[in-house]
């Protein structure tokens, strides 16, 4: 919120500079963005009275001015506005004046006719087209008849104000007001603010009551709902004094009516509507939730469609206003308005939040019934309001208030103790010191015990609710730079990773290491991509209520999806291999409101795991060589028991003849294969084939402890075998088989060789292996190896029915 200076001290009596009392602000409440006044940068801008105005002898849109700048002589400037006159007063930019943007004004000549300064637009000193008065759009801007020629522009203007631009936090609704702004000021330099009601004057015999009704029935969407009625307004520009509190703030005077409900809404955060009486289609007001796509044009000429959880106020039956976020069009003030309907009324905070969100239509209103109303100041508001229209407009102020809901203003009792708050603060404080704190606060405050003072938060205050707010104010109005250091206290304890982030950690290291790259995708996603590459595949995933786009309304409960966009982004920019690995968290419905959180680690590669070259010939990725990169990390991570590779044929997103399940010791961690050509093609994806890895189950493995042994000094015998066997038998039952019966000298099998086809019977394939022996304590013999071969030989014969070629 912009904060006038000069309207803070019309209500205290402030003997501190702007830039102090900012950074008070700052280390007291809330944060500062700037601290500036318009003429920051400006000199040499005067009151000139324009004397003479004659057209430009070589332009059709030039005018030859002579103006007084209460020198001896007027001077002659050539001015292009077409609003420039004779007798008018003016901001002129001297010889030598700086203006917007630093520009420096020289004398010189406009075809041909001398310019000794510049007659200056609100906008060329510096206002913004948003806060400039509309009506001098196109001109130069016309300052009061008052105006003495000579003196400076600034504070004509307002410009030798100093703002204060704070950053309201959400919880503190109240300091978006003068009202909440002064209040806080007045706290901390323990101050009496001096504000003065305003009296409302109803000159008008006839009753509000007869006039317009209100009867809201939903006391939850309006817990306060309060009407006015000014008869006999006349619509004009507002006095140079409103306008200046408005663009000062950062709010375009429009006229007199709606200036005066932003200028209270300024003063007590209070938000205001006003309608044109005649224009409403009844006098029985309410509020009520909209329609499922009900149309309504608000002010800003947008038809809006609205839903059922938009909230609306109605007259009769036919929407007015959206409520609390902006009004409408067809009821909107004019200068043909004679009739003023005032409201002033609290919206539900969260239902007018939902609304100016869902609707892109945040307005200073809004941002404030979002944050809360004071509904101290809520009648109090709308009395004021009403008395400045009757002066400001002309109008007379019907006899009452109509009130169709009110929700009354409660305070709150809240009990503290003395020893807690120093506890909490590490301070060594007095009771005394305390309630002078909630003195200064304006809470009324009385010891229940001597360590014990039970403490009354205004209305005024509905941030504050529990006893941890209150220490929080005790702190702030004591001065957070008054609260005593002490170093903190550190255990002896030596740092360093848990297991789980050695894990981790070693998991991210051990892909990098094979030339994978890590990526990072987004944790939503689609339902149905959601859905898909699930290790142990679960019905639903988790939805959001309120996702931020259709393409992430779900929780993943994979990872690959993610890793296959990021190929498919590659791919798009021709690069064409790619081999990615991200480790993140999955979520898995278990019931109840939060899914589990597991940590997977996923891999997903394309194209060649090298670049060709004049030694390296093509060779494109295949399921073996992303089984090995599993194989050789669940090695490296010291998995102990016993790891399957099972051939899976039921997961619809991957390759049915390309696919295997990974199992530990019979229980399911994961898969590795080839993506299905089908799914592949939704992703616009190549040949890809990827794995993943549910770490949760492989922290709980048991895991094999690295222990140094020494290298062999003795040598290694090996003995090579080919076995004809059916096709159905697999590799890894005939490497288990060997190991099993190798004996204990048995330190390698190796598969060299697969063969099937031609010279072969049916239903037969060739497999061949290498197998190493070694004793570490002496030189094995022919007849030890030959002994340990034999047995094996045998017992491929026998269990496997191999055929030993």
């Amino acid at each position: 919120m912009k904060v006038s200076y000069d309207w803070l001290n019309e209500y205290l009596d402030l003997d501190v500079e702007p830039r102090d009392l900012a950074e008070k602000i700052a280390r007291t409440s809330v944060d500062i963005n700037d601290v500036y006044s318009l003429s920051d940068g400006l000199k040499k801008l005067v009151v000139g009275e324009v004397e003479t105005c004659e057209p430009h002898p070589d332009s059709d849109h030039l005018h030859v001015c002579s103006v007084n700048v209460g020198e001896e002589e007027p001077l002659q400037i050539v001015c292009g506005a077409p609003n420039v006159a004779a007798g008018q007063k003016v901001i002129v930019a001297l010889n030598g004046a700086r203006i917007a943007n630093n520009q420096k004004i020289k004398r010189g000549k406009i075809r041909g006719v001398e310019s000794n300064g510049m007659l200056c637009a609100l906008q060329e000193i510096g206002f913004s087209d948003r806060i400039a008065p509309k009506a001098y759009e196109d001109g130069i801007y016309i300052l009061p008849d008052d105006a003495k020629p000579g003196e400076s522009v600034f504070s004509y203007l307002g410009m030798d104000d100093t703002i204060i631009d704070t950053d309201v936090t959400p919880n503190r609704g109240d300091m978006l007001s003068i009202y909440g702004n002064v209040n806080d000021i007045a706290a901390f330099y323990n101050l009496k603010p001096h504000f003065k009601e305003v009296a409302v004057e109803e000159n008008d015999d006839q009753a509000t009551a007869d006039l317009i009704n209100a009867e809201i029935s939903d006391k939850k969407i309006a817990p306060t709902y309060k009407l006015r009625v000014i008869k006999g307004v006349k619509i004009e520009d507002s006095p140079l004094w409103l306008q200046i509190r408005l663009w000062n703030s950062g709010i375009r005077p429009i006229n007199n009516v709606v200036d005066v409900t932003n200028y209270v809404l300024l003063k007590y955060g209070q938000p205001l509507h006003s309608y044109d009486y005649d224009k409403l289609p009844s006098h029985d007001i309410s509020v009520r939730h909209a329609r499922a796509d009900e149309k309504f044009v608000t002010l800003d000429d947008e038809e809006q469609t609205l839903n059922a959880n938009d909230i609306v106020v109605v007259s009769g039956d036919q929407p007015v206003a959206l409520a609390g976020t902006m009004g409408g069009q067809a009821t909107a003030v004019s200068e043909n308005t004679t009739t003023v309907a005032l409201e002033a009324a609290i919206f539900d905070s969260v239902m007018v939040r939902k609304q100016a969100r869902r609707l892109d239509l945040h307005s200073e209103s809004s941002m404030r019934f979002e944050r809360g109303i004071n509904p101290v100041t809520v009648e109090t508001a709308l009395n004021e309001a009403a008395q400045l229209i009757s002066q400001l407009a002309g109008g007379t102020v019907t006899k009452g208030i109509v009130t169709g809901s009110e929700k009354p203003a409660e305070s709150k009792d809240i009990e503290l103790s003395l020893t807690k708050i120093n506890h909490v603060l590490g301070t060594n404080l007095k009771m005394e010191d305390v309630t002078s704190v909630f003195d200064q606060l304006a809470f009324p405050n009385k010891l229940t015990s001597n360590d014990t003072v039970l403490v009354t938060v205004p209305a005024r205050r509905w941030d504050i609710s529990l006893p941890a707010d209150l220490y929080e104010e005790v702190a702030r109005i004591y001065g957070y730079d008054n609260l005593p250091e002490s170093l903190p206290v550190m255990t002896r304890n030596h740092g360093g990773l848990s297991p789980r982030q050695r894990f981790i950690r070693a998991t991210r290291h051990d892909f990098e290491g094979m030339g994978l790259n890590q990526a990072i995708s987004y944790s939503l996603t689609t339902v149905d991509k959601s859905k898909q590459f699930q290790i142990d595949p679960v019905a639903e995933p988790m939805k959001l209520d309120f996702p931020m786009s259709s393409d992430h309304v779900a929780t993943r409960m994979s990872i690959i999806s993610g890793l296959l966009i990021d190929i498919a982004y590659n791919v798009a920019r021709n690069v064409n291999n790619v081999a990615l690995y991200e480790e993140g968290r999955v979520f898995i419905p278990r019931g109840g409101e939060r899914p589990e959180e597991q940590e997977h680690v996923a891999g997903a590669i394309t194209g060649q795991l090298l670049n060709n070259s004049w030694h390296i010939t093509d060779q494109p990725v295949d399921f073996f060589q992303v089984k090995g990169m599993v194989e050789r990390y669940l090695h490296n991570m010291g998995i102990a028991g016993k790891i399957e590779y099972v051939a899976d044929h039921s997961r619809e997103e991957m390759h049915p003849g390309r696919t295997a399940n990974i199992l530990i010791d019979g229980e399911l961690v994961g898969f590795v294969g080839q993506v299905h050509p089908q799914t592949a093609k939704e992703y616009k994806v190549p040949e890809t084939y990827v794995f993943e890895l549910n770490l949760e189950q492989l922290m709980k493995a048991k895991k094999i402890e690295n222990e140094y042994t020494p290298i062999s000094k003795f040598p290694t015998i090996t003995r090579d075998i080919a076995l004809l066997v059916d096709t159905n038998v697999t590799n890894e039952e005939i490497v288990d088989l060997i190991k099993k019966r190798g004996g204990a000298f048995l330190k390698d099998v190796h598969l060299f060789d697969v063969y099937s086809g031609a010279h072969l019977s049916s239903g037969k394939k060739s497999l061949a292996y290498t197998l190493t022996y070694q004793d570490t304590n002496a030189t094995l013999t022919e007849d030890q190896v030959n002994q340990a071969f034999d047995k094996v030989t045998k017992h491929l014969q026998e269990q496997l029915n191999a055929e030993i070629r």
